[in-house]
Parts: C-alpha cells; sequence; structure tokens
C-alpha cells in the first residue's frame, strides 16, 4: 500500500479557501475553487513535480461556488473525470448554488452579501455519480470518498487509510482560516445538527488529521471538545426556534435542475 501525502492548494489568500492534492500511486483533486481558478491549481499541481495530465479524478466536496466552480475548467485542462454526491446535482447541472445561503453567525451574513458567492460556474455533469462510500483505490489513492451531509445535502469528504480527513466545509478554522488551530463553523451549513452529525462519524473513525477547505489541519481531539459545545449550543437554539435549515428533496431538486437546464437549451 503505497502511503498518500495531502498538499494543500491554496485558491484564496493563504488558507483561506483550499483545494487539495492527493499523492498516492496516482495524484487526485478534491474541490476546484471559485470561478476562474483552475489554471492556478493547475501550476501549483506542477509545482509540486505532478503533470496535471496525470491527474486520475477530481473530486467535488459539495455545491457551493468556492468549491465546483472552476472544476468544469479543471476537467478540461487535466482530461480527469470529476465524483460528486447525486444530492448536490442540482447546483452542478445550473452552475448555480442553492439560495439563499443561510448563515452560521456574523461572517455568513456578511458573506452572504459578496457578489463573487452569487456568480454562476460553468455547469457540469459528474462522470461519477457518488450515492454511497466509494472506494478510490482504482483511482491511485488508499481511500474512500464518505457522504457527510448537512453543510449541503450532497456533501462529501475523502478520508484515506492514512488517517488523513479532507473534510470540505464539515468544519473549518475561525474566520476563514485567520485563526489557525482553532475550530469553528465555516461561514454557512443547510442543516448544522446534520452537519454535526456527520462531523462526528467521522470523527468516530479515528482520523489524524483534518483538511479543511478554510483554513490549516485541525486537531481531531480539539474539534472533537468544539463538536461536544457546538451541539449543546445548536440544541439550545433549536429548542427556541431560532436554528434555520434548508428544507429539500435532493432528488426533486436534481430533477427541477435537469428540466431548467433542458429548457435552456431547447430555447
Amino acid at each position: 500500500m503505497s502511503p498518500t501525502k495531502v498538499i494543500p492548494l491554496p485558491v484564496l489568500g493563504r488558507h483561506a479557501v483550499n483545494a487539495y492534492l492527493l499523492l498516492g500511486r496516482h495524484p487526485v483533486i478534491v474541490d476546484a475553487g471559485t470561478p476562474g481558478s483552475a489554471r492556478r491549481i493547475t501550476e501549483q499541481v506542477a509545482a509540486h513535480g505532478v503533470d496535471p495530465q496525470d491527474v486520475r479524478l477530481i473530486v467535488v466536496t459539495h455545491g457551493h461556488i468556492d468549491h465546483f466552480g472552476s472544476v468544469a475548467e479543471l476537467r478540461r485542462l487535466t482530461g480527469a473525470p470529476i465524483a460528486a454526491h447525486a444530492a448536490d446535482l442540482g447546483p452542478y447541472r445550473t452552475g448555480r448554488v442553492r439560495e439563499p445561503y443561510l448563515p452560521t453567525g456574523p461572517m455568513g451574513r456578511l458573506m452572504a452579501r459578496t457578489p463573487k458567492l452569487h456568480e454562476q460556474a460553468d455547469p457540469f455533469e459528474p462522470d461519477l455519480v457518488v450515492r454511497g462510500t466509494t472506494g478510490l483505490a482504482g483511482f491511485g489513492v488508499e481511500g474512500r470518498i464518505i457522504p457527510t451531509p448537512g453543510h449541503t445535502a450532497g456533501s462529501v469528504s475523502v478520508l484515506t487509510d492514512d488517517g488523513d480527513l479532507v473534510a470540505g466545509d464539515l468544519i473549518a478554522n475561525s474566520f476563514m482560516g485567520l485563526i489557525k488551530g482553532r475550530p469553528a463553523n465555516p461561514p454557512f451549513h443547510d442543516d448544522p445538527l446534520a452537519n454535526l452529525a456527520s462531523l462526528r462519524a467521522m470523527l468516530d473513525l479515528g482520523p489524524v488529521r483534518l483538511h479543511v477547505g478554510h483554513g490549516t489541519p485541525l486537531d481531531p481531539a480539539r474539534a472533537d471538545r468544539w463538536a461536544t459545545a457546538e451541539q449543546r449550543r445548536l440544541e439550545r437554539r433549536a429548542a427556541r426556534g431560532r436554528l434555520r435549515t434548508r428544507p429539500q428533496d435532493p432528488d426533486e431538486e436534481s430533477s427541477r435542475a435537469t428540466e431548467r437546464a433542458q429548457g435552456a437549451s431547447d430555447g
């Protein structure tokens, strides 16, 4: 078994938005940043001694514009197929996120006004539609894609056999990575309690590091302590009727997105 190296590929700032390069027997990329980021990602991949044409797979962790915004272009540049979860097919097929964003706090309320988060990305159809745990050995990485719904219905994480969890927006560093090593919510969650359940399920698998979409790696023990306190906070908010969630039927959303896309092409 080849060990897998996890290399951050900063897309915005030093660590404000990250994609990742997984180096096992063959390279795999996780996430693709905002629209217009694909060349920056391939340049960083090349700087690590990897020919972008050798990338075997691009995994998208969820349907937010700062994670799938450049994936269609990244597929064109690398020739690699895209893996993404079925429950976020709506955003992928339209190039638009589900709105409104549901902020987790002041940072989210501020960021929800950012025009870049409301841009349209190039739509795409995943080559590999994820519906359950999906092994990556066939793509050159000893690990698996695991559904972790809550942040969005179709959120996934990647857990390597070495114990590295590439967690997307399951958890973040405080203030979009400005406070390193301090666990926090990302700016938005569609269902905070469901996301927390997914985080706790991943922590129960015993990862050695959490590699996040916003910030530097987090210590699992510290993340677990934060999750315990966050559970209490969210339950209090839910009891007061102050916990916003996005009710949705992912299959219905996907069907509507397909109909909209077909209607646009017919017109």
